[in-house]
């Protein structure tokens, strides 16, 4: 175990000069890619409000304090690392804050959160942003792997390797068919994340992360000059009006045969997110001892069968139970990315999970899942849910496209 982090949950819980704390985690509306009313807007767009946003929430803290910055990108908008360097310096930080993208996928965003909290830990820096921007309206194409690379790999005498581009819908049929979840299990599970999603939405348990854009959007793509200028301040993919009877009239989506729909997989989306973390000593010599709301206490990832990916978090949660000395029955709530109803059904059973603690605020079935920014949402939401409850201990879990799954320890105070 390493010398910096605590094992077992009563060293966990207690607080030490080193710990990697969070003093705030923010995120923009998730909506609709190529539908939704953040369509015309960069990813660098989208993480400069948030990034604006987090510098705002502690004007005690100097912007040249914060040393690091790393964001999470999948679909990467020049490159990723140009375009976020761009929306940092203009959100206000100095030249002399660094910068860098990370991808592990779904997970980029967790991932990103991670490389600075290790930062903080190992001494590196004080004080760092980590967080996630996707824009899968620009970005994104269901055609995304040339016909010539797919021809060669599938021919490939390594399985593995060409399954690392079959496209998600398949990977989650594969689950559905081998861990026997069926079409109705899914569909109950999506309607329920609806549900939950409508009622989080409604009662504003949002509010308090949701940082509004102000933006230009195009209402007729055909009159591309015709811009208005518009704030979007609610995740726009909730679905009030979902039954399962509704979902179970819809049509595979991936295989003519198959059980995953588009009303019971993630919604494809744009958004940005952003957590500020610091070393605990350091919070308190700003004056922020107070506006800490919880710490960072381990992350794991591990790889599984590409073909299946959506098993992951049932590899990571354990790894991360082991690593972190924590019981399964000390954790309050479990934030499961919904890649798929499919493999979330799988993850919860194999798992043994309470499903009233999973999700209580629905999942990226009802909103969204813009790919580097999804992994911030978890834990700014299960920042949030543990702090209405006043309980301690949660875990955020993504799968992992290519097959990996990763998981976080995130502790309430």
């Amino acid at each position: 175990m390493a010398g910096y982090l605590h094992k077992g949950l009563k060293n966990i819980i207690q607080k030490h000069p080193n710990d990697i704390v969070f003093l705030s985690a923010l995120r923009t509306p998730f909506t609709r890619a190529k539908k939704g009313p953040l369509r015309d807007t960069y990813d660098h767009e989208l993480l400069s409000t948030v990034l604006k946003a987090t510098l705002a929430a502690h004007p005690n803290l100097p912007p040249s304090s914060i040393q690091d910055i790393s964001i999470g990108n999948v679909l990467s908008e020049l490159g990723g690392s140009k375009a976020g360097r761009m929306a940092a310096l203009h959100a206000g930080f100095p030249a002399s804050t660094s910068f860098s993208t990370a991808n592990r996928a779904c997970a980029s965003g967790l991932a990103a959160i991670t490389s600075i909290a290790h930062s903080i830990a190992i001494g590196a820096i004080d004080v760092g942003i980590g967080g996630g921007m996707e824009s899968m309206s620009r970005n994104y194409s269901t055609r995304a792997i040339p016909q010539q690379l797919w021809g060669r790999l599938r021919n490939s005498e390594v399985k593995d390797a060409r399954d690392c581009i079959m496209p998600m819908g398949l990977t989650a049929e594969n689950v559905a068919e081998r861990y026997g979840v069926s079409r109705a299990e899914q569909d109950e599970f999506a309607a329920e994340s609806q549900r939950r999603a409508v009622q989080a939405s409604s009662a504003g348990w949002f509010d308090a992360e949701i940082v509004p854009v102000t933006t230009e959007w195009i209402p007729d793509p055909s009159v591309p000059d015709q811009r208005e200028t518009i704030t979007v301040a609610r995740d726009d993919g909730i679905r009030s009006n979902t039954t399962v009877e509704k979902l179970a009239s819809m049509k595979p989506a991936f295989k003519d045969d198959g059980t995953c729909t588009a009303g019971n997989s993630s919604q494809v989306s744009d958004g940005a997110g952003a957590v500020l973390l610091a070393r605990r000593s350091i919070a308190h010599e700003y004056g922020l001892g107070s506006r800490i709301i919880g710490k960072w206490a381990g992350s794991q990832v591990v790889g599984c069968a590409p073909d299946e990916m959506g098993i992951g978090p049932t590899l990571a949660v354990p790894a991360l139970l082991e690593f972190t000395g924590v019981r399964k029955g000390e954790v309050h709530v479990w934030e499961l990315n919904e890649a798929f109803a499919a493999q979330a059904v799988y993850c919860v059973r194999k798992l043994g999970l309470e499903r009233e603690r999973v999700n209580p605020r629905g999942g990226a079935i009802a909103l969204g899942h813009p790919l580097g920014a999804t992994g911030v949402r978890l834990v700014a939401s299960l920042l949030g849910e543990l702090g209405r409850h006043g309980e301690e201990v949660g875990v955020a879990s993504l799968c992992i496209g290519t097959g990996m799954g990763m998981a976080s320890l995130i502790i309430r105070e």
